[in-house]
């Protein structure tokens, strides 16, 4: 006898929409909550099957909030951010990028981003591998690593697609990106809360660097800008093509963007331009392992 249909086993899709749901967040859990409750259904409406969350939604982005705010998500009864992102993700149907979220285990705080599939359970869970320390003199100081332990292992579910997983700063290392690529990632998808100046100078240019260098769709998401608190967002949650494309992006403010990705795209791109079969990585052994000469 055959087995029952799983009904939550995903065929094998090419086309689908991806929602980018640019929240704002304000000090009030209950009040983040419920937006992205309200954004994530608006976007299946719109027939989205796979949805991205900001980086830090559930509390502002601020290391007075992180501990305060933070959730054990291995008990699901005092984890509020979880219950909702899974019961919201089974009722529609969707792959929900939970964004990232504070995150304490055995005394330990992550920045971590949670992966829900169209059952309601958890996929998989990123803790952000490299934290982001900045001091620009007159601009801005902000020290992640005060806070937060760093993660120390890639992501990737097999969901609508092969997606992998960064959060904000891990985007600036194209060492991820291509492991990724290497492990067949069709889209590499980035919760992010750059600042407004990282953010001018480089949050365009790296997710297209990191697409078009790996041939894949890259996407990102960011909280809203919100210019009262010490830390402001650069905002602009983008969906990047494999040839380096915008395909979508949106300004500063509070909103959903909607998108069509078709992977077919993907290997159009690694036909039309077979990076792979060029790589010299008998040159870039050779240069790794000895000392060239002046």
């Amino acid at each position: 006898m055959a087995d029952a249909p799983n009904p939550f086993q995903l065929p094998n899709i090419t086309k689908f929409k991806i929602a980018l749901c640019q929240l704002s967040i304000t000090s009030d859990k209950n009040q983040n909550l419920d937006r992205a409750s309200r954004s994530i259904r608006l976007s299946v409406e719109q027939g989205a099957k796979l949805l991205v969350l900001p980086e830090m939604w559930n509390c502002p982005y601020s290391s007075d909030y992180f501990a305060k705010y933070a959730e054990d998500f291995d008990n699901r009864d005092a984890s509020p951010t979880l219950s909702m992102l899974s019961e919201a993700a089974c009722c529609h149907g969707i792959t929900i990028i939970g964004g990232s979220l504070p995150e304490w285990d055995h005394g330990r705080l992550y920045n971590t981003c949670c992966i829900f599939g169209p059952d309601g359970r958890l996929k998989a869970k990123h803790r952000k591998i490299h934290l982001f320390d900045i001091d620009i003199p007159g601009e801005i100081s902000f020290k992640e690593s005060d806070t937060f332990t760093a993660g120390d292992q890639p992501t990737i579910v097999d969901t609508v697609g092969r997606i992998g997983i960064g959060i904000c700063h891990d985007i600036r290392f194209p060492e991820l990106a291509a492991l990724y690529r290497k492990r067949g990632v069709d889209i590499i998808c980035y919760p992010g809360a750059f600042n407004v100046s990282t953010g001018e100078l480089l949050w365009e240019l790296v997710q297209r660097a990191r697409a078009v260098d790996n041939q894949l769709f890259v996407a990102t998401c960011s909280p809203s800008r919100n210019s009262t608190g010490s830390y402001t967002t650069w905002g602009h949650s983008t969906l990047v093509g494999p040839s380096g494309e915008i395909i979508v992006t949106s300004g500063h403010e509070e909103t959903t963007v909607i998108a069509q990705i078709d992977y077919s795209n993907i290997q159009l791109q690694r036909k039309s331009l077979p990076l792979d079969d060029q790589k010299r990585e008998d040159i870039y052994k050779f240069i790794d392992a000895h000392e060239l000469n002046p």
